[in-house]
């Protein structure tokens, strides 16, 4: 894992674009991917053509914060069994980092109750989107959960390996790049408030902001996700 690291795929995606003999290229990904695209794009922003984002995240630590405690304020019991999940991890103490090395632990038993408490906080989150249907994370095969946690909490242990708040700091290197954010106004456990300030230092940037949809999309915004890729491809 420790070759796992936000420039490691940055990288990454340098090596194929070269393989694939692309001089400029559009970047779509919601979520963690929406802060991969940005630290992308800042590295190389000669080589992006657009951006559409669907679910604007930049894993400041402070986002990372509100998503693994503070939303627990919406979800106090899910939340509990949560940090009773880490043992010996205060309230106030690095519940991500706790998972983290729960994740590395040597005993397969340990590492399978951390991957189902990590998965049932995030359905907890999720579940007024779901509205009863089995959880996106829990309902997984077990590898690809096993897979989802350890990489999760590795990257939100280390805050994506990236300055606090650079990617927003830093939106200025977006100029010239045109994009279009699309977000959820009920995304509780990543709220609108880091779109709109991207939004503010990225003049290229069209905000696009669905009232009736969360982090999982829903409302219009396969519509406009749509619309924006077939505008940009033609």
């Amino acid at each position: 894992m420790r070759h796992n690291t936000t420039d490691h795929l940055i990288a990454d995606m340098e090596r194929l674009r070269r393989h694939l003999g692309i001089e400029r290229w559009l970047l779509e990904g919601g979520s963690w991917g929406s802060t991969l695209i940005l630290a992308y794009t800042q590295a190389h922003p000669d080589r992006v053509s657009e951006i559409v984002v669907p679910a604007v995240t930049t894993t400041r630590r402070s986002e990372i914060d509100w998503l693994y405690r503070g939303v627990g304020r919406f979800f106090p019991r899910e939340w509990e069994r949560f940090l009773a999940g880490a043992p010996g991890t205060p309230r106030d103490g690095d519940v991500v980092g706790a998972y983290a090395a729960l994740m590395e632990h040597p005993d397969p038993a340990l590492r399978e109750r951390a991957v189902q408490d990590w998965c049932a906080w995030e359905d907890a989150v999720l579940s007024g989107e779901t509205k009863g249907a089995p959880g996106p994370y829990g309902n997984r095969p077990p590898a690809d959960r096993a897979a989802l946690v350890r990489i999760c909490a590795h990257y939100f242990s280390h805050g994506a390996w990236l300055e606090e708040g650079v990617l927003l700091r830093d939106a200025h290197r977006l100029t010239g790049v045109p994009g279009v954010l699309i977000h959820g106004r009920l995304d509780i456990g990543s709220p609108l408030e880091t779109a709109w300030e991207l939004a503010r230092g990225w003049p290229e940037a069209q905000l696009l902001v669905v009232e009736d949809a969360g982090h999982l999309g829903g409302g219009t915004t396969r519509d406009h996700l749509l619309a924006a890729l077939d505008r940009f491809a033609a």
